[in-house]
């Protein structure tokens, strides 16, 4: 059968000014590596047995009704303002409109060169786009909002950084690529029509509900409030929470130099280039207010009364911490059992997680352990973990269902760093086994998996991945 996607292009529709109309760049040997069958259903998506899949989604044979294009926005970069940047090595192909009623972005990561590649060679290789596709699906799993992973392609072609290593194009989907930084840019210029046009387009798709930026502003705060409580609770840290990478959507985009935590430790970085720590685990609430008050600084303009509107928009961003504290709250009180949390039962979850950071505690076992009885395992002094639970047994006796409620918040599976980097290594040498298993396990991290205890292990001392990397 022939693949068709049903295209139904929105952002294409918009004035030139927001991107450049570009085709992707062909590839010598296009391979399929995987392709997510399930997602392509709810898309709407039919033909998915055709024999050009990988020419496809190497960008080597345009699809029926794409309209592809490169998208233009700006972005704060660990708190530096680059006034242009834009999609440097990915295309746009288009949107679909799926079975599920969801309007989806089609996007191929590592597709050539454009007008924003800044001098790079607009292309990927293969250990960043099995990372993201392995990340973002199992973020998808464990219920937390992410772009999703459709395809991924070997190109047959070497793609220089340290050295030659094989090329790889990844078709990423979204709710849409909309970042803050694609407010910041038309702001920056000044350009009050492109941004009116980005506002309403992005309220329309988005926020339906929304009244005006300031509603905008609003729904997006609150759903990047609830974002980084969901990664959080998982032990997530994204590594570069720049503006560009910060979807308005409040979805997570841009799997570069992410990462998990193993042993828990509230100042944990993993990014090869966070050398200040800017974005650290324990920052990252911080950081995405910082985010959100450019967002209100770039809609400001949009406003007939610039000083009421800084005033309002400065309470909904001062607002954000209390919005973020709650769904902490909630997440974290489920992870210890407790379905209907009290406030003062973040001095409870406060206490386990500093006794985790003194006694180098995994993260992800922990609380796993709890309904278990063996999470004092987990603690280099046992008995500290025993002072903590005396408190902790006497908060669930109000709470009848804890030891549900701890399973459905608490993974056994995440996607650790060095199980990775092993999978990254095999990939490489033309092993795509080990990406196949973890895809599979991680596609159900809430169930005890037996078969797989070797995925839930903890790095020994000589694997431990002591920092990741961006992938450009």
């Amino acid at each position: 059968m022939t693949l068709t996607i049903p295209f139904d292009n929105s952002y294409a529709a918009l004035p030139d000014v927001f991107f450049t109309r570009q085709a992707p760049t062909p590839v010598a040997a296009p391979e399929l590596i995987v392709f997510n069958h399930a997602l392509a259903a709810e898309m709407g998506m039919t033909g998915t047995d055709d024999p050009r899949l990988a020419a496809i989604f190497a960008g080597n044979d345009l699809p029926a009704g794409a309209a592809p294009l490169a998208q233009l926005y700006a972005g704060h970069q660990f708190g530096q303002f680059n006034p242009q940047l834009g999609d440097g090595r990915a295309i746009l192909l288009g949107e679909t409109v799926g079975r599920d009623g969801l309007r989806r972005d089609i996007q191929l990561k590592g597709s050539g060169r454009t007008p924003y590649s800044r001098g790079g060679d607009g292309r990927a290789w293969l250990g960043p786009v099995l990372r993201e596709y392995l990340v973002s699906e199992a973020m998808h799993a464990l219920g937390v909002p992410t772009t999703r992973a459709l395809a991924a392609v070997r190109t047959g072609e070497p793609v220089y950084r340290e050295g030659a290593l094989p090329g790889a194009v990844l078709t990423r989907v979204a709710s849409s690529h909309l970042r803050v930084g694609t407010f910041q840019v038309f702001a920056a210029r000044q350009d009050s029509k492109a941004l009116s046009e980005l506002t309403e387009h992005a309220i329309a798709r988005h926020y339906p509900d929304a009244d005006g930026p300031r509603g905008l502003l609003q729904a997006v705060i609150a759903a990047q409030a609830d974002l980084v409580a969901q990664w959080m609770s998982v032990g997530f840290i994204h590594g570069v929470m720049n503006t560009d990478n910060c979807a308005i959507s409040g979805e997570t985009i841009d799997y570069g130099p992410c990462a998990f935590m193993d042993v828990y430790d509230p100042d944990t970085v993993f990014s090869s280039i966070d050398r200040r720590g800017r974005y650290a685990y324990a920052n990252q609430a911080d950081i995405i207010i910082w985010n959100m008050a450019q967002l209100a600084t770039a809609l400001v303009p949009l406003m007939p009364d610039t000083d009421a509107a800084v005033k309002g928009f400065t309470e909904d961003v001062q607002a954000m911490a209390t919005q973020i504290r709650t769904a902490w709250l909630a997440r974290f009180a489920a992870k210890i059992g407790i379905a209907t949390p009290r406030p003062e039962d973040a001095a409870l979850i406060g206490s386990l997680l500093t006794a985790m950071d003194e006694n180098q505690a995994d993260f992800t076992n922990t609380f796993r352990a709890l309904p278990t009885g063996k999470a004092r395992d987990q603690f280099t002094d046992p008995t500290a973990f025993d002072r903590w639970a005396e408190g902790w047994m006497q908060r669930l006796e109000a709470e009848p269902e804890a030891e549900k409620t701890m399973r459905a918040a608490n993974p056994a599976f995440i996607p650790r760093n060095h199980r990775v980097e092993q999978m990254i290594e095999a990939a490489v040498a033309g092993d795509d086994a080990p990406f196949h298993r973890m895809l599979e396990v991680l596609s159900r991290p809430y169930e005890d998996q037996p078969e797989a205890e070797d995925m839930a292990r903890p790095p020994l001392p000589a694997e431990v991945v002591p920092a990741t990397f961006c992938g450009t």
